[in-house]
This record gives C-alpha cells, structure tokens and sequence, in this order.
C-alpha cells in the first residue's frame, strides 16, 4: 500500500515551524520527524502548541515560516483538502458525524460514488450499491463488526472514532493525526482502539497521537517528541523515556507529586442522602461527604456516579430519597434549589457545561454570582471586576487579562474559571466530576493542590474520576458504584486499585 515511502527514513519532516497570531508567538520554530509504519506521541501541556502544528500539518492554518517534507516531497498545505489529497489526515478530540447519516455515507461524505464519473446526469446521482459495498468491504478489512447502513447516533463515541479511522483509510490516508482519541473511552474501547493502529502500523500507516494519559503513552509509542510553549524541546525513541523525565521535560520543571493531598480536619457531616433513586439509573444510594473530606466516587463508566451528582444539584429529577445539608431536610428539584444551600458542581464536560467560550473571564466567573453583583437593574461593574481579579490571582489563572475570552485559555486554565465562578459564592459542597480530565500533568497538580486548600478551609469536596490514581491519590474515603448501586465502602487506610477494581466489577472483597 505504501511503498512509496518504504526506504525513507521519516515519511514526515517538519522543519523550523513557526506561527504566530495576534499577540501570541503560538510555535517557534519547532521540528517534528515521523516515521512510517509508527506511533508517534507529541507531547506537552496545555497550551504548548500541539493543536496549532497538527492543524498546521492538515492544512487548516498556514505557517508564516519553514518547511514541510512528507513523503520526501515538499508540502504545500494552502488547506484541509489539499492536506487529505497528499494523504493526511486528522481526527479531531471534538467528533463532528452527521448523526442521522448512516456509517456508509458519513465514511464517503463528499465523495460519494456515483453512476458515472463522464456523464453529466450520471455524476448527479449516488451509486448507494456501490457506497454501501465498499463501506462493507472496509469494515471487514478493519474487523468492525457494524452494518453500513446504521446510523452514526446509533454508534458509541469509540464507535465513532472506528469510523473516522475507518474514513481516513478510505482516503487511502498514509499519516492520520489523533488527537486524545480515548478521551471520553472506556478500557475496553480503548482496548479496540488500539488494536486498530496495531493494523494501521503493520500497513504501513504512521500515526501521530496527542494524548495527557501517561500511561497511553508508554503502552502506545515508538517515538515521543515534547514541544514546551511553542518550541521544540526533545525527540527521541519512546524507550528513552521514564514517567519523571517526560513530565520534567513537558513542564520545565519536576513535579515531585501530582497529587499533593494535604491533611486537613474531617468535621461534621455536611451533605448526606438517603436511597436516592431514579428509576432505571440508580437505586437506594446512600452516602455521607464530611467538613473537610474528599470524597471519591469510583467505578466504570456508566456506574450512574454522574448521575447521581447531577440529580444532588438539581439538574435531573429523583422518584425518591432525601438529601440534608448540616443535618437539615433540604428539598433539590432544581439547580437554583442547589446553588441556595451553597452546593455546586463542576460538570466533566466544561466546554459545553462548565463555561461559555465566547464570553470573557470576567464574565464566566461572575456568571453564577450575578445576584450579588446586580441586586438592582445594573451590574456593579467595578465589584465585579476586583472580585474576578482576586479568584485569578487566588486559583493563579494564566490569562493576559480578565477580558480575554474563555475558548482562548488551556484547559486547565479553563477549569479554573468554573472552580472560581463557585468560589465566589458561600459554598458547603464542591462536586467535581471528572475535575482533571484533558488536562496537562502539570495543570493536574495545580487542581489537586486546590482540592486539598479547599478542604483545609472547611469545605466538602467530592469528586468523581474514572482514573484510579487520582481516587487513590486524593481521596480520604472511596464509595464504589456499579450498574447503578453503591458496592461498597472504604476509608483512605484501606483502599486499593485491586479492591476497588474487583467492586466496581460485581466482584466481592475476601473477608
């Protein structure tokens, strides 16, 4: 399939890259060598310039200065076409399926065959025979068990991802750009998901991967290269590294510990629910979060830990059970019943829950504040404005000025905006889901820091995380869900990835 690039050493060469935006220097002058038939892993934090070099490589910005080779050729990418013609191409971390299209004519978008390339009526018409053929005979090559002509809402997210792996070979892609592709995965799509770039690379196929996930990383490459503020910082073979010397080199510094809990007084009981239940999601949950505790909820995806967060604050309705707060019946049927009795929460999706990109700094913090702010018709500007100023220099938001918009921040810049809008309020409950997913290494441990200063201030913290090293880590009590109950308990002293791998699983603890 590619023998055109068998005797050459990189089948991508990107050589002193550099781009600017308005104000922002976003890459200077980085390299970046692939080989054919291999993983590749770019590493960096947050903001490092990842994103802007792929979108540079498939065509979507232009770069003010250097060059690109690939296949030994030199690359004009004047856009996204000419990019995928030249045979790259990039699966975005946002999906973008026409979901009420089926798999066959998602896969062949824009270039669907039709009944004849020469005549004029023939090109107006689809060949679906045709279509609906080769999309079958792609998914048997790959081993995808699907039908062609299934709707893509039907699919899971890594059903999704199978398919566009399954788009970009059909584009007889020879480079395929993933960017954190097992995000929103479980271990056992994760699991398919790798078997298929087992099957790109014995094609032949190089595959550059972007990922936060250290343990992706050592599992997934062969080569690693770690790019720092814009620039180039090192490149060498995946066996070259550890896990303290990829950290060190993505953040400039060494992070001695990623997940900093601090002691803090465990107090009263603040929150505590009785046999919450919503019929067909959770039954009968029961749990306590005390004055300077972190609570983790545990278990796989689809356990119902969301779930149950999101009806403690309101956003989804219960069939019964009762919620207190300080030993007091409180009744939650919406979010504002929630935010009353100072309980907020840090959705996982920050992007769409969490934060309005397209409005400023300013703006998201004060967002849930606004009553304190406005307590007439017009907004008090200037307590605004010192009140957002003191949660950015507190949480240490790194961000030109309060008035910069949301969507131009890291990640992990962008989720200390939504901790600071609640700050601002009079809190007894923080719930975090998922608080550090998408996130650098090095933002990580900024968040977990947060977490152990808010609880030695008082506050009830609980949070859900799919990644056992942060329940671990962060933890002083872990209840264990599975297929919407709790399974079981344990304290900080007693607790185990072993022991709350074989709960969230069904199994039973050996007395």
């Amino acid at each position: 399939m590619l023998k055109s690039i068998e005797k050459l050493e990189y089948v991508l060469e990107m050589k002193a890259i550099t781009k600017a935006f308005p104000g922002v220097l976003a890459l200077d002058k980085v390299n970046l060598k692939v080989r054919g038939g291999s993983v590749h892993v770019l590493c960096g934090e947050n903001g490092a310039g990842k994103s802007t070099l792929m979108k540079v490589l498939s065509g979507e910005y232009e770069i003010d200065e250097g060059e690109i080779f690939f296949k030994g050729e030199r690359l004009e990418n004047k856009d996204a076409r000419s990019a995928l013609n030249a045979g790259i191409a990039m699966i975005h971390q946002e999906l973008s399926p026409v979901l009420e299209m089926t798999i066959a004519e998602n896969i062949f978008l824009d270039r669907e065959p039709t009944y004849s390339e020469t005549s004029f009526l023939g090109k107006r018409f689809i060949n679906f025979k045709v279509l609906y053929k080769q999309t079958q005979e792609l998914l048997d090559t790959l081993g995808l068990k699907y039908d062609p002509h299934m709707k893509m809402k039907e699919l899971s997210v890594a059903g999704m991802q199978l398919i566009e792996i399954t788009k970009a070979i059909s584009r007889q892609a020879e480079l395929i750009i993933m960017d954190e592709p097992t995000s929103a995965l479980t271990d056992t799509e994760v699991d398919m998901l790798f078997e298929q770039i087992g099957y790109l690379k014995k094609k032949g196929v190089a595959i550059i991967y972007i990922t936060h996930k250290m343990d992706e990383i050592f599992k997934i490459a062969d080569d690693i290269t770690i790019i720092r503020d814009g620039q180039y910082i090192d490149s060498n073979k995946a066996s070259e590294y550890d896990h303290n010397k990829l950290v060190s080199l993505m953040v400039g510094r060494t992070i001695s510990n990623i997940f900093p809990k601090e002691e803090a007084e465990i107090g009263e009981i603040v929150l505590e629910v009785k046999n919450l239940t919503r019929e067909g999601v959770f039954k009968d949950i029961s749990f306590n979060v005390r004055r300077g505790e972190i609570l983790g909820i545990s278990g796989l995806v689809g356990a119902g830990r969301t779930e149950v967060v999101r009806a403690i604050f309101g956003l989804d309705p219960i069939d019964s059970g009762e919620i207190y707060l300080n030993g007091k019946l409180v009744k939650i049927t919406k979010t504002e019943d929630a935010i009353k009795n100072g309980i907020a929460m840090i959705s996982e999706d920050r992007k769409d829950e969490g934060l309005i990109l397209c409005r400023s700094v300013l703006e998201n913090i004060s967002l849930a504040n606004l009553r304190k702010f406005a307590p007439g018709l017009l907004i008090k500007g200037n307590e605004e404005k010192t009140e957002a100023q003191r949660m950015i220099e507190m949480l240490q938001v790194k961000v030109p000025t309060m008035f910069t918009k949301a969507s131009s921040l890291s990640g992990g810049n962008q989720q200390k905006v939504v901790i600071a809008k609640w700050l601002l309020g009079e809190l007894n409950v923080l719930m975090l889901d998922e608080p550090t997913r998408g996130i650098d290494v090095g933002s990580k441990s900024e968040i977990h820091k947060l977490m152990s200063k808010f609880t030695k201030s008082g506050l009830a913290v609980i949070m859900i995380s799919s990644e056992l090293p942060e329940i671990l880590g962060m933890s002083d009590r872990v209840v264990i869900m599975q297929e919407g109950r709790i399974k079981g308990e344990l304290r900080r002293e007693e607790f185990t990835q072993e022991k709350i791998m074989t709960l969230a699983t069904g199994g039973k603890l050996n007395e």
